[in-house]
C-alpha cells in the first residue's frame, strides 16, 4: 500500500480512500510516508476531532462536523495529510458529498491529501470518478515471520520458550496466521500460549487455525473447512482423480521454477449426490491446503454496493491465505438471475457476476476453484468459456465398478466388513443409483438390523435397494438433457 499511496500523493491525487480493518497499522504507514515527503499529517476522527500524531495531546474538538472539518481543509494553505477516519456514514448527507467534490476540484492543484481510511467501501455515485481506491493488504509472511520472532524473543525474556518449535514449525505457524490481521494474529498466538501453559509449542499451530475457523467465520462470506476427507473414499471418478494427481505439487516453488502457471480451477458439472462436493473437499486434503466454502448466496445485500464489496473482502481474504481451495458449491444457484439482473435487482447480481468471472480469469494468487453446479439451464454462458476454468468435468452416474467401490467405501465406513458382502450383486442391483443414495442404502439397511437386534445381512441391503426410486429414473429428462450438454462441452470424471 506504502508505494501506491506514495504514488498518487507525488502526482497530486485530491481524495483516497484506503480500505482497511487494521487502522493503526495504515496509520503507521501514512505517518512513515508523511515523514518521508515531509509533510504535515492530520487526523481526524468524530469523536476526537482533528490531531496532529506529532502532538496527541492537542485535540481540536471544535472540528468534530464533518462539513466543518471540510471547510477547514479547503482553507488551509499549507501542504499535508489529511486521513478521515470511520468516514463512510457521513457521505449519506448530501450537503459532505457535495463538499468533498469541492475538495476534490480545488485540491488538484495543491499539495493537499484527503485520505478516507476504514473497513467500508461505500461511494456515492457523485465521487465515483473523484475518489482513488487503494487496498490494505493483510500481514504477509514476512511481517507475520516478524510477528513471531518478537513473541518468541518476549518469551525467551521470561525463560518460558519452548525450544522444540524448530524452523519447520516456525514456518508452519506463519502460515497458520496468513489471512490474519496483525491483531488478530497476535491475539492468536497469544492464546495459543496460554492453551500451551505459557509456552509457544507445536500445538500452537492447531491453536492458531481454531481461532483461525472463527474469525473467518465472522465475515458470514466464508466457512473453513477441516480438510479431513480422503481421496480414496471417493469412490470411482478415476479421470478427475489422476488429473488431480498430476497438480498434487502444482504450488510449489519447484513447480515455478519448471515453468508451469498454478492451477487455476475446475468446474464439476453433474447428477447430484454423485460425488462432486465430496471432490471438493478431498483436494484440500490430497493437496495439504487449506479449505474455505464460498456460499455465493450470502454475498447479495440489499445495500448498494454492498454485495460487490462483499465479494472483493471475500476474494481478499482467500487471496490472504493462498494457496488455498475456494470452494464454491452449487454456483448455478448463487449467480441465477444474471440474465435479468438489470430488471430484477438494477444489476447487482451481474455486477457481482461479472467481477468474479474476471477474477476467475485474470486471478494471479494461487486460488484453486472447485466450482460443482446441477443445474446446466442455469449456468451462464460466460461461466464455461474456456479460460475461467482449466478444465470441466462432467460427473455421471457410477458406472457397475464404480457402485461396488462405494459399497465398498460405505460398508468400511461403518465398521462392516466389505468382503462378507456380495457386492457385485449389490452393485448390478443398485443400477442408477447415486452415490449418495447408495450411502442412504446402507444407513437404511443399519437401521433395518438394529431394529431386528441382529447384525448387518446382505438381505437387509437388497430389501432397501427394491423400495428405493433413484432419482435418476424420477428426473430421466433431466438427466439426458445434461449428458447431452456433457458431450460436447465438458471432460468425463470416469473412464467408461
Amino acid at each position: 500500500m506504502k508505494d501506491d499511496l506514495d504514488l498518487y500523493i507525488r502526482a497530486r491525487y485530491p481524495l483516497l480512500w484506503v480500505v482497511t480493518a487494521e487502522e493503526g497499522r495504515a496509520l503507521k504507514e501514512i505517518e512513515t510516508l508523511a515523514q518521508e515527503q515531509r509533510k504535515r499529517l492530520l487526523c481526524w476522527s468524530t469523536t476526537v476531532g482533528l490531531v496532529n500524531p506529532a502532538l496527541p495531546d492537542r485535540e481540536d474538538a471544535s472540528k468534530r462536523d464533518p462539513l466543518v472539518l471540510l471547510k477547514t481543509i479547503l482553507e488551509d494553505k499549507e501542504p499535508g495529510l489529511w486521513v478521515l477516519r470511520d468516514f463512510h456514514p457521513f457521505l449519506k448527507d448530501a450537503g459532505v458529498v457535495r463538499r468533498l467534490r469541492e475538495i476534490a476540484f480545488n485540491l488538484g492543484a495543491s499539495a493537499k491529501t484527503v485520505i478516507l481510511l476504514g473497513p467500508v467501501l461505500r461511494i456515492p455515485p457523485e465521487l465515483e470518478k473523484e475518489v482513488t481506491v487503494v487496498d490494505f493488504d493483510l500481514p504477509g509472511s514476512a511481517q507475520l515471520q516478524a510477528l513471531l520472532e518478537g513473541v518468541i524473543a518476549k518469551l525467551r525474556e521470561g525463560k518460558r520458550v519452548d525450544p522444540a518449535l524448530d524452523r519447520r514449525q516456525r514456518a508452519l505457524l506463519v502460515q497458520a496466521c496468513l489471512g490474519l490481521t496483525e491483531t488478530e494474529a497476535s491475539n492468536a498466538l497469544a492464546k495459543a500460549i496460554v492453551q500451551a501453559g505459557g509456552a509457544l509449542s507445536s500445538e500452537a499451530i492447531e491453536a492458531v487455525t481454531a481461532e483461525k475457523k472463527q474469525i473467518i467465520r465472522k465475515s458470514g462470506l466464508l466457512e473453513y473447512y477441516d480438510n479431513t476427507e480422503l481421496i480414496e473414499n471417493v469412490g470411482g471418478l478415476s479421470t478427475l482423480k489422476e488429473w488431480l494427481r498430476k497438480r498434487v505439487r502444482a504450488f510449489t516453488d519447484e513447480a515455478r521454477a519448471f515453468g508451469l502457471p498454478a492451477p487455476k480451477g475446475i468446474l464439476l458439472v453433474g447428477v447430484q449426490g454423485c460425488g462432486k462436493s465430496l471432490i471438493a473437499r478431498s483436494v484440500a486434503n490430497m493437496w495439504r491446503l487449506p479449505l474455505l466454502r464460498l456460499d455465493a448466496g450470502r454475498l447479495f445485500t440489499s445495500l448498494v454496493g454492498s454485495s460487490e464489496e462483499n465479494l472483493r473482502q471475500a476474494i481478499k481474504t482467500a487471496e490472504s491465505i493462498a494457496p488455498t481451495v475456494l470452494w464454491v458449491d452449487e454456483i448455478e444457484k448463487g449467480f441465477a438471475g444474471v440474465g435479468s439482473s438489470n430488471v430484477s435487482d438494477a444489476g447487482t447480481a451481474a455486477r457481482v457476476f461479472g467481477s468474479f468471472i474476471t477474477w476467475l480469469q485474470e486471478k494471479q494468487k494461487p486460488v484453486f476453484v472447485v466450482a460443482t453446479a446441477n443445474d446446466i439451464s442455469n449456468l451462464p454462458p460466460e461461466l464455461v468459456r474456456k479460460g475461467r476454468f482449466d478444465e470441466i468435468f462432467f460427473v455421471d452416474l457410477p458406472s457397475a465398478g464404480e457402485r461396488a467401490d462405494i459399497w465398498r467405501i460405505h460398508l468400511t465406513k461403518r465398521n462392516r466388513a466389505p468382503d462378507q458382502f456380495d457386492l457385485t450383486t449389490l452393485a448390478m442391483s443398485s443400477e442408477g443409483l447415486s452415490g449418495a443414495e447408495i450411502e442412504q442404502a446402507v444407513i437404511a439397511g443399519l437401521y433395518e438390523a438394529f431394529d431386528a437386534n441382529r447384525p448387518l445381512a446382505m438381505n437387509d441391503l437388497l430389501e432397501v435397494l427394491n423400495d428405493t426410486v433413484p432419482l435418476s429414473t424420477m428426473m430421466s429428462e433431466e438427466l439426458e438433457a445434461l449428458r447431452t450438454w456433457a458431450r460436447q462441452r465438458a471432460r468425463p470424471a470416469s473412464t467408461r
